[in-house]
């Protein structure tokens, strides 16, 4: 007789992937909205699926174990099928033109997570995407370009503006040790930036100045990949959250330079009143963005 497969509960793979994402369970469970010992029951129940421990401890935060990093990556590929299965069976009849901006650190993650599975689940909307900067994408929806935009939190405000949340800054290099290597010389330190209006060039021209670092800017850059290439060879550091970071950059130790706070997230819509297509998307926005970015306030 063949063995019956295993069927794991998306309530519990929901928070295995938070507590590891969060570094806490019990984060996790305020997170959901369910009890400490309730989530800690879900992870247990999931081991005992699988025949070996999940996660284990790094410090003051766990981590997931080999095993558990297999299962992670299946876990968030199921929870998107079913958030697009959900989608696509409870809002079929959505329609019409949806507009839809966000910086690119977020463009990567977000893009693929949120808009194509909202696309395949609503091929009657016809969605646009704009990938820009904070001001490009401000502007848009003051000039009724745009229904949504996702931003950093900074000078502007609009009038219909909701705060998400907020992320560590860090600061970036091509190696753990550029920070040192940078700082063990008696030359200004070198940075990769946006061009100025930028949230993050001015926290850590700020920062620097605080601590009577010398800086230079050494290379000045458009666009966000221009920024990884100029890191990536070496022409310096620079600063961004975790959102996007590529995988052969390395967030450097904080101890060499100096702390630069937090960056928070706002969706902005062009009107009061939104489409139901455009609620729709607020709302899967909304879910991943709290699913997949640690708040630090």
């Amino acid at each position: 007789m063949n063995k019956r497969p295993r069927c794991f509960d998306l309530d519990a793979l929901q928070s295995f992937v938070t507590g590891i994402e969060l570094g806490s369970f019990a984060q996790a469970a305020e997170r959901l909205g369910r009890s400490t010992s309730a989530v800690s029951a879900q992870l247990k129940k999931l081991e005992q699926q699988c025949g070996v421990a999940l996660v284990e401890k790094s410090g003051r935060h766990l981590v997931p174990s080999r095993s558990g990093e297999v299962l992670l990556g299946y876990a968030r590929r199921l929870l998107a099928l079913n958030g697009e299965a959900a989608l696509a069976v409870g809002g079929g009849a959505l329609s019409g033109p949806l507009r839809v901006g966000m910086q690119e650190d977020f463009g990567e993650r977000l893009l693929p997570a949120v808009l194509g599975a909202f696309s395949r689940a609503h091929p009657e909307v016809q969605l646009t995407a704009r990938i820009g900067r904070n001001a490009e994408l401000l502007h848009g929806i003051a000039a009724g370009e745009l229904d949504l935009a996702l931003c950093w939190q900074w000078q502007q405000s609009t009038p219909w503006m909701a705060s998400l949340g907020a992320v560590p800054l860090r600061w970036i290099g091509a190696q753990p040790e550029d920070a040192a290597r940078f700082r063990d010389t008696s030359t200004p330190l070198p940075l990769v930036m946006f061009e100025a209006p930028c949230l993050m060039r001015s926290r850590a021209t700020e920062a620097l100045d605080r601590a009577g670092i010398p800086w230079r800017i050494a290379l000045e850059s458009r666009s966000l990949q221009g920024i990884w290439a100029a890191v990536s060879a070496g022409l310096g550091v620079t600063v961004r959250a975790d959102a996007g970071l590529p995988e052969n950059l390395y967030r450097l130790e904080a101890a060499a330079l100096p702390a630069l706070g937090v960056a928070g997230i706002t969706l902005h819509q062009g009107n009061a009143v939104l489409t139901d297509a455009a609620l729709s998307l607020k709302s899967q926005l909304c879910r991943e963005l709290a699913l997949r970015l640690n708040p630090a306030v």
